[in-house]
């Protein structure tokens, strides 16, 4: 699988980045058959996150024999200091590990978001003190919603995150306020030489009813020829490192089939079948939380 470097962190990661969402309702065999999946493939880089329901105790079982293998990320959602700091131990306990290579603010998605974390008390003093103590080596910042990259953007100003984690996608592309703001935080991130991942790629729309067929809180694409045209489209951007795979097991190997497509599949054919995709529309008009 290919790799990019992660920004100023010494690491080259692979260009898909293993979703552990995915494992949030997934028992120990399921979970050990995508975990393998994804290692045999190529993946060298695991995100988790505390409030991913069971996923960070499906890893956990790995961590003895792969640890020295992976990139292995974390994220907090709490925004106080001291409850974020607690979070991360916690997690650490559950992934059975003593050190992350990155812990990430989770969920940042406005403006009101990040005043809260970084505040004076506020998460981000938790996730530099992991740092500084050695219990992580990177921090990082998430978030989605249609104010997320300006967020990110106004994130790096008040501090160097090591990583931003940030939405896009073929369909959220075609709003120019949109892509105004991804573009200024590219600049943004290239400056300050941080890692830029994406996450959304293969988002089809909003749930159209209750009848979901995923793990996933929106509508994904679900056939080869959509999720390789979304995977060619996002990773055909030089200054993303890596895609975060999608919140369900199942979609895992369409993902990796997309993959091997990368710089084979001329970008403008990736253009087309994506413009052709009906009901294809931003997951950020109705988020369900």
């Amino acid at each position: 699988m290919q790799q990019r470097r992660l920004g100023r962190i010494d690491h080259a990661s692979s260009v898909l980045i293993y979703g552990a969402a995915a494992l949030a309702e997934s028992d120990q065999e399921v979970a050990d058959r995508s975990i393998q999946l994804a290692l045999d493939a190529g993946i060298n880089h695991f995100d988790v996150a505390a409030s991913y329901g069971d996923a960070e105790l499906r890893l956990g079982p790995w961590m003895p024999r792969i640890r020295g293998q992976i990139f292995l990320a974390t994220k907090t959602g709490e925004r106080a200091a001291d409850s974020a700091w607690r979070q991360i131990n916690h997690s650490l306990e559950r992934l059975r590990t003593d050190h992350l290579d990155l812990i990430q603010l989770h969920a940042v998605g406005d403006l009101e978001e990040l005043d809260r974390v970084t505040r004076s008390g506020g998460a981000l003093e938790a996730a530099v003190r992991a740092r500084d103590e050695g219990l992580a080596s990177a921090i990082g910042i998430t978030g989605h919603g249609t104010q997320a990259p300006a967020t990110h953007r106004e994130a790096l100003r008040r501090f160097p995150f090591d990583t931003v984690l940030s939405p896009l996608n073929y369909v959220l592309s075609l709003d120019p306020v949109y892509m105004g703001d991804y573009e200024e935080l590219v600049a943004e991130v290239r400056a300050q030489g941080a890692g830029l991942m994406i996450i959304k790629t293969v988002s089809r729309r909003n749930w159209p009813d209750d009848s979901k067929r995923y793990t996933t809180w929106y509508e994904p694409f679900d056939d080869q020829e959509r999720i390789t045209a979304a995977t060619v489209w996002v990773l055909s951007h030089q200054e993303v490192t890596g895609i975060a795979t999608p919140g369900d097991v199942r979609l895992l190997p369409l993902m990796i089939e997309a993959e091997k497509q990368v710089g084979n599949m001329p970008i403008a054919d990736a253009e087309e079948v994506l413009a052709a995709a009906a009901d294809y529309s931003s997951p950020f008009i109705n988020i369900p939380f």
